[in-house]
């Protein structure tokens, strides 16, 4: 039985957790999901398709966005399993796994792409190892701002490396050194937000050696430099808390 045409893109219009897109060979959007249009700050596809992400999306996230599609398109390489914090109209902020595979045409030249951006989900509380994993998870958040030993706090409630990889990604959904970057960002994106404290303090702060790499890593996975991002809430009116 042959699929009614579109029938992949109806399904995703479904999945409210779920961004889903297609692009051309020059970025473009050529199909999407409901749940795009909406986290654009949009109505209807009308207003998306046919368009770049850096014309959707707000001021700065969407040249980091269009930046990372050029390089699929360019290279033909994909993105698999990205963790990213994304920013929506009216400051609300979500963090995503991103997936991009680029789209081939018959000689096997590369003519778009298609992905997904899936939302990271609450833990699965009713794993058999979440209170196990939930002591190293805590142990985390008490000490990010120290370099951090993964395989210490695999160590710590019993488990190989190996296992503590496999269970953590089991129930938080994430690998723990994504688990370690979410923390540390989440972090600094409310310092940024709420003090005024130095970009370089909050680096220090948030278990980063130098500004710099606090800096490549920030905008790796929210998209903006972190003066950019606090600039943006400054920009929506939110006030930075002295």
């Amino acid at each position: 039985m042959r699929a009614a045409p579109f029938a992949v893109e109806d399904l995703f219009d479904r999945l409210p957790d779920v961004v889903f897109f297609a692009k051309d060979r020059e970025g473009r959007y050529v199909r999407a999901n409901q749940t795009l249009v909406a986290r654009c700050g949009k109505r209807h596809k009308r207003e998306v398709l046919g368009r770049t992400a850096e014309e959707v999306f707000p001021r700065g996230l969407g040249a980091a966005y269009t930046a990372q599609d050029r390089e699929v398109l360019r290279t033909g390489a994909p993105i698999e399993d990205k963790l990213e914090l994304h920013l929506y109209p009216g400051g609300r902020e979500g963090w995503c796994l991103t997936f991009k595979v680029p789209l081939r045409g018959p000689g096997g030249a590369t003519t778009g792409l298609v992905g997904i951006s899936r939302d990271v989900h609450r833990p699965d509380e009713r794993h058999p190892e979440y209170a196990r994993l939930a002591r190293a998870i805590e142990a985390m958040h008490a000490r990010f701002s120290e370099p951090v030993r993964l395989a210490a706090l695999a160590a710590q409630v019993g488990l190989s490396m190996d296992r503590f990889e496999r269970v953590v990604k089991q129930v938080f959904h994430l690998t723990p050194r994504q688990l370690l970057v979410k923390t540390r960002v989440d972090a600094a994106s409310t310092l940024l937000r709420e003090t005024e404290t130095t970009i370089a303090g909050i680096a220090q702060a948030c278990g980063y050696a130098d500004h710099s790499a606090f800096t490549r890593q920030f905008k790796a996975t929210v998209g903006l430099t972190p003066r950019a991002f606090r600039d943006r809430g400054l920009d929506d009116g939110r006030s930075v808390l002295l």
